[in-house]
């Protein structure tokens, strides 16, 4: 008996070893987030956040450039976008757009050398659309991004493409049984967590508009049709949501009802928006502009690639920890227009006032 305690020590080790290696190492710190005696607590590791600090801090600030001289339509030819710009503006623009999405390539990652007006670059194409995106959610998306807005720098942070994009999951290939089917399960990767819950949602709820709320009202199952796999598929939804701001559920939701929308934060309203809004950029922005990319930039069944929370946010609660660029680029922004509204009805107002 000595003799087989002694040959199961070191497994034993080695399977806490392997089993904690998956836990954050303190020290942890929380923060009241609701009402004293609500449970409401924000857990945060302080190591991680000071590891995101540079990662979201902004570019540095050299003021907004004069709006006065002539128009960059009238000097510059085939503008087709912000034409209506100073020169100095529009130059001043387009030096920070190389520094923001092409530090490297420089101005030859969108324009012809020899000739800036040509639009033989596919990415030249894609960053006209990708700048009437950008105004859009300025102007008709403030109920996510408020005041704050996002520029190019939000989500490009000096990379060609964002960090944190998402393409659709191939179908998986199985026999002409179901033996081996996974359901599009199992298969551990970042978007759910590393758990073994669906890991194909993305197009579910971030383009198409599938229901999210899978929750019942009642113990029993009185009416609610919603089937195990959504209800796995919302979770998974969740855990990127977490995973993208740093937060943990307490950020949207009371613990003690999780359904209940007059017992949320307002959070849980900004991210009601934030799905209709990523739906708004994947279907009206994106995949529009598939047939603009060249077949290295698409995914593995050739769709183009889109966002989701962790594109913006990447994992501060605000992207850039809150900080707004748009003063030195108002042009990105302006008076609210005519508001893209949601096909689906906005939730209560009646969330109570926690902060």
């Amino acid at each position: 008996m000595k003799q087989l305690r002694r040959y199961l020590i070191l497994p034993a080790l080695f399977a806490s070893v392997l089993l904690l290696s998956g836990c954050e190492r303190p020290p942890m710190e929380t923060v009241q987030h609701g009402f004293r005696g609500t449970g409401m607590d924000l857990i945060y590791n302080p190591r991680i956040l000071a590891e995101q600090a540079d990662k979201n801090a902004v570019p540095v600030s050299y003021g907004p450039a004069p709006a006065e001289g002539p128009k960059a339509g009238a000097v510059y030819q085939n503008v087709k976008v912000l034409n209506n710009l100073s020169v100095a503006q529009f130059s001043a623009f387009m030096v920070s757009m190389t520094s923001w999405v092409a530090p490297e390539q420089g101005c030859t990652y969108c324009h012809n050398a020899a000739n800036f007006a040509d639009d033989s670059l596919y990415t030249k194409k894609v960053a006209r659309n990708m700048i009437l995106m950008t105004q859009r959610v300025n102007t008709q998306w403030q109920d996510h991004v408020a005041q704050t807005g996002v520029t190019c720098y939000t989500c490009h942070r000096g990379n060609n493409i964002p960090e944190q994009v998402w393409f659709k999951e191939p179908k998986q290939q199985t026999g002409n049984g179901l033996l081996g089917n996974k359901d599009g399960q199992n298969t551990p990767v970042a978007a759910s967590g590393y758990s073994s819950l669906p890991n194909a949602y993305f197009d579910q709820y971030l383009s198409k508009n599938s229901n999210i709320r899978v929750a019942g009202d009642t113990a029993l199952p009185t009416g609610n049709k919603h089937s195990i796999n959504e209800t796995e598929s919302t979770y998974g939804l969740m855990m990127h949501f977490s995973k993208s701001l740093g937060v943990n559920c307490t950020y949207c939701h009371n613990s003690r009802n999780f359904a209940s929308w007059e017992e949320s934060p307002p959070q849980r309203t900004k991210a009601w928006y934030a799905i209709r809004m990523a739906q708004d950029i994947n279907n009206n922005y994106m995949e529009p502009i598939q047939g603009l990319f060249p077949p290295h930039r698409l995914g593995p069944t050739g769709d183009v690639a889109k966002a989701n929370c962790g594109t913006c946010h990447q994992g501060a609660y605000k992207p850039l920890n809150g900080v707004s660029m748009l003063t030195d680029y108002p042009f990105l922004t302006g008076p609210a227009k005519t508001m893209q509204k949601p096909k689906d009805a906005p939730p209560s107002a009646k969330s109570v006032a926690m902060k």
